[in-house]
């Protein structure tokens, strides 16, 4: 880029900041801290001419946009940090999917396809009498705003605005099955509950419902949602880490097609694998 073509930039992108933020030339003077003269030349239409540093970080500042914006380096006007802000930032996370944020996130992304791995067996198919088995050890006043948000969630699953991809470890669904680690004492009547209700519910909401089980020996992955093609959220416990940068969410939805690729179980026969867990 030629010093004319520059400077042609910076004008145009300083009068548009201007008119965004309705600062006159004599407010901009102001803050920046120079005569209203050096800002009429910066804006000057046939020859503009470009600032010196101290000057471009100055009027940069006095806008709250970025240097490298304003000389025509970027296409982002926001500040580095704020750039680095908005592409990572860190949410509460609630112990129930009643959680606002998330279901806030759910409904940013209708249309879109939603591609879950969940912490232990998904929340939006969990049965009343597990939810209450789980929830014994928090507020009871949770099970009830809990129940009704899962309730609404199935049913924006079944309206069709979004299709939904679970890949879940394997060893989730057997232990489930088996009353062992996590479900260690669940009695065996809500066991097999719940895993009727996610094989009836895969069955009756495939194609829009997939779910797929994959080996953690030979794959891993934490838990993990992605919204569409631009949020993708890492669940780690008492928050969660939002990514919004085009490239990380690519990065982690290429992960969950990896997780799809290599599973054992396809979402087409794990009606049958689980009906089959429940009768063991």
């Amino acid at each position: 880029m030629d010093k004319r073509y520059r400077a042609d930039v910076f004008r145009s992108r300083l009068e548009e900041a201007m008119l965004r933020k309705g600062v006159s030339k004599s407010a901009l003077s102001r803050a920046a801290k120079v005569d209203r003269s050096t800002i009429g030349q910066l804006l000057k239409g046939d020859h503009p001419r470009l600032p010196n540093a101290q000057l471009a970080a100055d009027v940069a500042v006095a806008m709250d946009v970025s240097t490298d914006w304003l000389l025509g380096l970027t296409n982002r006007p926001e500040t580095p940090g704020d750039i680095v802000a908005a592409a990572l930032s860190l949410s509460p996370a609630e112990r129930t999917s009643a959680d606002e944020q998330l279901l806030d996130w759910h409904r940013e992304a209708a249309g879109y396809k939603v591609r879950h791995v969940p912490a232990t067996l998904p929340d939006i198919l969990k049965t009343r009498r597990m939810l209450e088995w789980e929830y014994a050890a928090v507020q009871e006043r949770r099970l009830p705003e809990a129940y009704n948000a899962m309730q609404d969630q199935l049913e924006w699953l079944s309206s069709g605005v979004s299709d939904y991809e679970i890949a879940i470890p394997l060893h989730e669904v057997e232990a489930c099955a088996a009353g062992t680690a996590y479900y260690a004492g669940v009695d065996i009547g809500i066991r097999q509950e719940q895993l009727n209700l996610i094989a009836d519910t895969c069955e009756q909401m495939f194609p829009r419902l997939r779910i797929f089980l994959f080996d953690a020996h030979r794959v891993f992955s934490s838990p993990i949602t992605v919204f569409g093609p631009n949020l993708a959220v890492v669940y780690v416990g008492q928050c969660y880490l939002a990514f919004r940068e085009v490239e990380r969410v690519k990065s982690l939805s290429n992960h969950f097609d990896w997780l799809v690729r290599e599973a054992t179980v396809d979402a087409r026969n794990v009606p049958t694998f689980v009906r089959a867990l429940s009768l063991k």
